[in-house]
């Protein structure tokens, strides 16, 4: 998803400098006229406006508050620090406090839309921050999607938290509807055009629905990240005293596709969790809508 919504920025005529732990992966970058530092805290000493999209809140830290290498020990005071990975809400509240104090700024900026969003730069962006630095970034963001302001530090992390919840059980069903119709005797591509334009149609089942059933699993976004969101979302629900049982079932979901080794698989893999479980395959279904 980096490599897209850098590239939009390029297209749109930034001076882009980059930093990845492994530079072959920047080549394509690279080659449209971005410029390579060899640390964060190199490339926030050439820049006037950082974005890390990086997989997990223990790289988050690294990338921006790691006191040799991080972004605010090289950051000039104005700068800003924009971080769109999904992350701990709390973690953004540290970033916004430690900004503050090198007289620069942040704003949690995780997104929403996966590869897809991110290559037609039609991610949604829910930033959280002050809302007047947000008002003068968003010429900026819009390059990579459409921007919704949700309030001050952290607030971007718990709408993207809440989006992740809304998919995981939303996720869930599709799978269940598709072994339910399957084992009900129903052609599953017939069952999907049927539901589509009903109350059941839903974005999750125009992305995945057709690539359920034709075993595409390659991932818009993984299942080890996901597992990740969902855990963080999990420990904010132990903080807020709140029970999302269905939340805590999908995540089990989920973190079972990891034990079997399929955590590189993309999110609509859940069907194969739930293969397992009632011990039947949609293959014969697959095969079938191929003839």
């Amino acid at each position: 998803m980096g490599r897209s919504m850098c590239s939009h920025l390029l297209k749109a005529g930034y001076a882009v400098t980059i930093f990845t732990r492994t530079q072959s992966k920047a080549e394509s970058l690279l080659s449209m006229g971005a410029q390579w530092a060899d640390s964060p805290k190199s490339l926030a000493s050439q820049s006037d406006v950082i974005f890390s999209i990086v997989g997990y809140p223990s790289d988050v830290r690294h990338v921006f508050l790691d006191p040799t290498s991080g972004a605010l020990a090289g950051l000039r005071p104005g700068g800003v620090v924009i971080d769109m990975t999904t992350s701990d809400p709390s973690l953004a509240v540290e970033i916004h406090s430690a900004a503050s104090t090198a007289g620069c700024s942040s704003v949690d900026a995780p997104v929403s839309g996966g590869d897809r969003g991110a290559r037609l730069a039609a991610l949604s962006i829910f930033a959280g921050g002050d809302e007047t630095l947000v008002t003068r970034l968003t010429p900026l963001l819009s390059n990579l999607g459409r921007v919704y302001y949700m309030g001050g530090p952290g607030k971007g992390q718990f709408c993207k938290l809440a989006n992740q919840v809304t998919i995981a059980s939303t996720m869930v069903g599709l799978c269940e509807g598709l072994i339910y119709a399957h084992k009900a005797g129903l052609d599953l591509s017939n069952y999907l055009n049927a539901i589509s334009t009903g109350a059941a149609g839903s974005k999750s089942l125009e992305l995945y629905g057709s690539r359920i059933l034709s075993r595409d699993f390659e991932a818009g976004f993984y299942v080890n990240h996901f597992v990740k969101d969902l855990g963080i979302c999990l420990r904010e629900c132990q903080n807020m005293g709140l029970a999302l049982p269905g939340l805590a079932l999908a995540q089990q979901l989920y973190v079972s596709l990891k034990a079997h080794g399929e955590g590189d698989l993309g999110t609509q893999a859940l069907v194969l969790a739930l293969e397992r479980l009632n011990n039947v395959s949609l293959v014969s279904d697959s095969s079938a809508d191929k003839k």
